[in-house]
């Protein structure tokens, strides 16, 4: 007996009982007007939008943090397309599962139905698992959606990003998230209108603000003031404890980690301390390891103080054993005074780039003869093959230093690699080397003239 041919069904998140779902669930858009805080993607004449609201729907990868409406976009790119909407977790699922699904979704597609195929946290997927959606999103069996709060660059494969278009969304700003809460406070049908709700508008902005962008976290807040809140009333009281022991939004492995220590360290490379204070605490408040943050500012302290302010080295170790001590939360001090420091210091990568340099040209020039004066000679016959001839003892030499000796390679000889700024101690090196580069440039000069 032939299979009859569904029709495409509503979503069935939209229709499950409205009573049964959370205040998050029950106030998800149903249009696209009623997302918030994405207008720059899916606002009025947006591109996307226009696509969408005309059924021409694509594959694509959602970038952003959490709460900002990656599943509800998603939904409504099937609503919009009178498509079948199915949604997997990368987090839940292996590639057995999906591979049903998928079989579903041909199927479907033989009888004409599209099929929007959701896929959150698609970056939990492996390669193998990845490549299982190619033929189908080639072939128009799916629309894939991938959703995901990682970089799409680092953790999917090339494959699919290929095959898909990257939108990102953005955190959705406090201002946003406020005016969603007051949609469910006065929508009677799905919200909280008409329950005796009572909360006035600086509470309303103190949950938008504690939700650091994640609008399904709001209305989970206003929901619980809700429900303990003393004749509905939701006052002071409630909300402290509704929001107390919030957490910021911190991935320690992700996009969110690189992002700030990232910042912490451009922060102090451009003498701001503030914003170098402000970034070390918004990680060690987000719960990442204090001596990781040791360990990179004592990299910040090589790299960028340099020989500007060896000092810095010191201090950078210094507080690092110091946290090591005390640990948290009294050895933290020690971090933030490190990195102020570090921040006001004077600031040179001399050091480093003469460091690379070097090791491009040992890479470029090989195994270069050691001049034969700066050889070592410690037995007769190595004296005997000239092994430290000539060799002069900067000690003895005038002013301590033999200007016309030469201690590179004759390949290199005369190359200056290291060339110190005008900043913090390097100055004075500076106006040294000068000096004595070129009293040894004109002893060489010289010498080349009597050879002559």
């Amino acid at each position: 007996m032939p299979r009859r041919k569904p029709s495409p069904p509503e979503t069935s998140l939209f229709a499950e009982p409205e009573g049964l779902k959370p205040l998050a669930e029950r106030m998800r858009p149903r249009t696209l007007d009623e997302i918030v805080g994405q207008d720059r993607l899916v606002g009025a004449n947006t591109p996307l939008r226009r696509a969408i609201e005309a059924g021409h729907v694509h594959s694509m990868i959602l970038w952003g943090p959490p709460g900002c409406g990656k599943t509800t976009l998603a939904l409504l790119l099937a609503k919009y397309a009178d498509a079948k909407f199915r949604a997997i977790s990368a987090v839940l699922m292996g590639l057995p599962e999906v591979r049903v699904v998928l079989a579903d979704a041909a199927t479907d597609f033989a009888q004409g139905i599209r099929t929007v195929l959701f896929v959150d946290e698609v970056h939990r997927f492996n390669k193998v698992q990845q490549d299982a959606f190619l033929p189908h999103i080639e072939k128009g069996v799916i629309v894939f959606v991938g959703a995901t709060t990682e970089n799409p660059s680092f953790e999917l494969n090339s494959a699919l990003l290929s095959r898909c278009r990257v939108h990102v969304m953005d955190a959705v700003s406090a201002d946003a998230i406020a005016s969603a809460l007051r949609r469910a406070l006065n929508d009677t049908e799905r919200g909280l209108g008409g329950r005796g709700v009572v909360i006035d508008d600086d509470a309303v902005a103190t949950m938008a603000r504690a939700a650091d962008g994640d609008v399904r976290r709001a209305l989970t807040f206003l929901e619980i003031a809700s429900e303990i809140a003393v004749d509905g009333r939701v006052d002071e009281a409630t909300l402290a404890q509704v929001l107390a022991d919030r957490t910021r939004r911190f991935d320690k492995g992700g996009e969110q980690f690189y992002d700030q220590i990232s910042a912490l360290h451009k922060s102090v490379r451009s003498s701001d301390p503030d914003a170098a204070l402000y970034w070390l605490t918004r990680m060690l408040d987000g719960g990442v390891d204090p001596l990781y943050l040791a360990r990179r500012m004592a990299r910040m302290a090589v790299e960028d103080i340099g020989l500007a302010d060896p000092r810095a080295w010191r201090m950078a170790l210094d507080a690092w054993d110091t946290f090591d001590r005390l640990g948290s939360p009294e050895g933290e001090l020690g971090l933030a005074e490190l990195a102020i420091y570090l921040s006001v210091a004077p600031k040179s990568n001399a050091a480093y780039t003469a460091f690379n340099q070097v090791k491009d040209i040992v890479r470029e020039t090989g195994t270069l003869d050691v001049p034969m004066h700066l050889r070592n000679a410690p037995t007769k016959l190595m004296k005997g093959l000239g092994y430290g001839k000539g060799y002069q003892y900067d000690h003895d030499a005038e002013g301590g230093v033999a200007l016309d000796q030469q201690c590179l390679p004759d390949r290199l000889a005369g190359r200056a690699f290291y060339e110190p700024t005008d900043r913090g101690l390097e100055g004075q090196f500076r106006e040294k080397l000068e000096a004595l580069r070129a009293a040894r440039g004109a002893r060489r000069a010289t010498k080349r003239t009597r050879e002559g």
